[in-house]
């Protein structure tokens, strides 16, 4: 009993602490700066902002033909799509390509130790968050990069893969995902694959884009369905990277 009473209070002290670290950002937010205060803030900013990018170009233009996978990281060790990560990454290594993920556990764990146990290219990009993501273990040491900024790991993700694989996941996997359509469909970058794996997982956005965003709203063109394809298992999504690459005649090459 008073273990329980202790985790609840435990519970009500966290709550109470990111409620008032919230209220703290949101009165930060609407707080006056003199100019000083902007510029010096912003100055700061602009050199971090271009030591990532200069980081990041200089590490990764080394890497060679990539494929990015994006995924949950809360998917556990030994779980249906785990295991379904670490092949599929396994088998972008036999076909030539490197792996990069989000370099942080769950899916994107297993995509880098799928990679690595294969004897591939293992790239890891991972983000400071406030809840202190690591990077996980089967990262190329020479190929791990930590950002602050989410805007800047997004561009090493399109400027370096080529192609991306979408796997179950939240918020941050449809982020990634939608980037890569937007910027393809907008023409800002060349056409790459990009393929959704679980059908039990995506299908039900699919529909809805589908079934209200195009046919009820017209927001969607029929074509913009062409920029994706959904499949179930890890060897068709290999399959699709190879057949897209296979009509220009290309093939990774170390």
């Amino acid at each position: 009993m008073e273990k329980m009473k202790d985790k609840t209070s435990e519970i009500r002290y966290t709550n109470a602490k990111l409620a008032l670290d919230e209220e703290q950002e949101i009165r930060k937010a609407f707080k006056q700066k003199d100019w000083n205060e902007i510029k010096t803030a912003d100055s700061w900013a602009i050199f971090k902002i271009m030591s990532e990018f200069v980081e990041g170009f200089e590490k990764l233009a080394k890497s060679g033909p990539c494929v990015s996978i994006f995924g949950s990281a809360r998917a556990k060790p030994g779980s249906k799509y785990y295991k379904m990560t670490e092949e599929l990454a396994s088998r972008l290594v036999q076909q030539g390509y490197g792996v990069i993920t989000g370099g942080g556990p769950g899916i994107m764990e297993a995509g880098n130790k799928g990679a690595t146990e294969a004897g591939g290219t293992s790239v890891g990009l991972n983000i400071v968050l406030p809840h202190e993501q690591s990077h996980n273990i089967f990262i190329d040491p020479d190929k791990l990069i930590t950002f602050d900024y989410f805007f800047v790991r997004k561009v090493m993700f399109v400027r370096y893969s080529q192609g991306f694989i979408g796997m179950p996941g939240g918020f941050g996997t449809f982020d990634e995902i939608f980037e890569a359509l937007t910027l393809i469909q907008t023409k800002k970058i060349g056409r790459f694959p990009i393929v959704l794996v679980g059908r039990e997982y995506w299908s039900g956005l699919v529909d809805w884009l589908k079934q209200v965003v195009y046919e009820e709203f017209n927001y969607l063109s029929e074509g913009d369905f062409d920029l994706f394809t959904l499949v179930d298992t890890p060897k068709e999504a290999v399959a699709r990277i190879d057949e897209f690459y296979s009509k220009y005649l290309l093939s990774p090459n170390f």
